[in-house]
């Protein structure tokens, strides 16, 4: 018994490794090249780019021609030619560029947005399996035990030196853990296929028992301001309002006058007039309101954006604080379970008669159940960092 708890001490207790973590990087990296989700919103963010550097330029050119019969025929028939282009006010065309430009940028950004939800959904899974890893590893090693148990009662039975009771409770202790490593086994399997499926299909293995403990700020304030900077939802919502202020300078520009110039050609029998034809579209009713509507979605947008850094913000922060306790909990199952094991105790009394098996496994349990609670608060923590870090990339 002592060289069991020492073993499962040894696995669960000794400080992460970058072995673990480079594993669990490496199955966000294959996902990130496979997953078929992220593969089509990237061919859907390059469509929108493209979109987005359309309607930017001038408008297409006018090209007219008039052939007119005349009544009566002795006059001569007529032929006319037009051709005209037509002129926004110059600066529009620089805040449609402008335009177009954050546009991009926003829709890089929302791409981005998705792929940290499937990648956050990735790593909370590994966090789940690499959990279930520890937990089959652990329930494995008590079976192991438990079967060694029901061998020595088996033999003591057949000599007459233990009552039937007994050896039934070695035989229940076994079959407890071994429908326990039944139920952990199908869980994972269960996992494993689901990471499958974000990886396109394609199998990994992920074997690892431990992730990596990445040590939480200690400035949160100073911490949550490099976060906000990376929060592409945050980012969304600055290039909104950047996008909404350059719109407002585009209706503002789309108020002034626009023009008109062109070529014109009149033919009849014996006369030719050729020149020139400029013009101007006056803006009085196409345009009214475009200007104050553009900036109450200003005022919208920066409104919304001041509302969801605060909810950021109160929503880090109990992250944070949540990260904090389980970091604790987990800090105090570990000294506990290196200080107060009292395994090798119970095995002594058992083996002098001392206490009976039920007691025994009684006891056992209790050393059980903190090894188990100290797992199951360490994959609390796992899954609480990786929500917490989920911008930090």
């Amino acid at each position: 018994m002592n060289k069991y708890y020492i073993i499962c001490i040894a696995i669960f207790l000794l400080p992460f490794t970058a072995i673990a973590q480079h594993a669990i990087d490496s199955v966000i990296m294959q996902i990130e090249k496979n997953n078929t989700t992220l593969s089509a919103l990237r061919k859907s963010a390059e469509a929108e780019k493209i979109g987005n550097k359309t309607g930017i330029y001038l408008q297409n050119p006018d090209v007219g021609l008039n052939y007119l019969w005349s009544d009566p025929s002795t006059v001569g028939n007529r032929t006319d030619i037009s051709i005209k282009q037509s002129f926004d006010f110059p600066t529009a065309y620089g805040y449609r560029r402008h335009i177009s430009d954050y546009r991009n940028t926003q829709t890089e950004l929302e791409y981005q947005k998705q792929q940290k939800k499937i990648l956050l959904e990735a790593r909370l899974l590994c966090a789940e399996i690499v959990y279930a890893n520890a937990l089959l590893a652990e329930y494995q090693t008590r079976m192991n035990y438990a079967k060694e148990l029901v061998d020595a009662y088996t033999v003591m039975f057949a000599k007459g030196e233990t009552s039937v009771l007994e050896n039934n409770k070695a035989q229940l202790n076994l079959l407890n853990i071994k429908n326990e490593v039944e139920t952990i086994t199908i869980e994972r399997a269960s996992l494993q296929k689901q990471l499958m499926a974000m990886n396109n299909g394609i199998a990994i293995a992920l074997q690892d028992k431990t992730m990596e403990s990445q040590p939480l700020p200690l400035d949160f304030d100073k911490w949550y301001q490099q976060l906000a900077q990376k929060n592409p939802n945050l980012l969304c919502l600055q290039q909104e309002i950047q996008l909404s202020q350059q719109q407002e300078k585009l209706n503002r520009a789309l108020t002034f006058p626009k023009a008109f110039t062109g070529y014109m050609s009149e033919q009849r029998s014996g006369e030719n007039f050729r020149g020139i034809t400029l013009g101007l579209t006056i803006p009085l009713w196409e345009n009214k309101h475009t200007v104050q509507y553009a900036k109450a979605k200003t005022l919208a947008w920066q409104g919304l954006e001041a509302d969801n850094i605060l909810q950021f913000k109160n929503q880090l922060k109990i992250q944070f604080e949540k990260a904090l306790s389980l970091q604790r909990t987990v800090t105090e199952y570990r000294q506990s379970l290196q200080l107060y094991n009292n395994t090798d105790l119970l095995k002594k009394a058992l083996d002098k008669g001392e206490i009976s098996l039920l007691n025994y496994l009684l006891e056992l349990s209790l050393a059980y159940s903190s090894m188990d609670k100290f797992m199951k608060a360490e994959n609390e923590l796992n899954k609480a960092k990786s929500l917490l870090f989920q911008y930090q990339d």
